[in-house]
């Protein structure tokens, strides 16, 4: 099973020509690939598939995610 999942854009950078981000998930800043989605910016939320950003939402989707998320972990 593959997971993809929201986190809020924190910085944008190149990485040897490669459009990046510092992308933040509940907590947790990772690196993510933006080369599909150039048009994001600084603040969005984007989900993010093996170190990809393949899609844009916006905050309530995100939270409602993040919610769904949390009462998963509370059931196991």
């Amino acid at each position: 099973m593959c997971l993809a999942v929201p986190g809020k854009i924190l910085e944008l950078f190149q990485e040897e020509g490669v459009h990046m981000a510092r992308v933040e998930f509940g907590g947790v800043v990772r690196n993510a690939c933006m080369e599909y989605l150039p048009e994001a910016a600084v603040g969005d939320y984007v989900i993010v598939h093996v170190g990809f950003a393949i899609s844009k939402v916006d905050e309530e989707e995100a939270q409602r995610t993040y919610q769904l998320l949390a009462e998963m972990e509370q059931g196991s």
